[in-house]
């Protein structure tokens, strides 16, 4: 079996067997959810929740966010 063949079993497999995953985190797209994600390694989904509303107003996309200064 090839290396992409095993990679699509396991892919199948995940897609059959494991349930989806929910989130406790406000999100509108991947970029929300990773920088939520992250957020939420350092404090909780609760406190994230309130702060990334302003957040994504200023900084609606990683181009915003990467052209802005510290």
């Amino acid at each position: 079996m090839t290396k992409k063949e095993r990679y699509k079993n396991v892919i199948n497999w995940f897609e059959a067997n494991a349930e989806s995953a929910e989130t406790e985190l406000n999100y509108n797209n991947n970029f929300e959810l990773l920088v939520a994600v992250i957020l939420s390694a350092q404090c909780t989904d609760k406190r994230v929740n309130i702060i990334t509303p302003a957040l994504f107003e200023a900084f609606p996309t990683p181009e915003v966010m990467m052209e802005s200064s510290p």
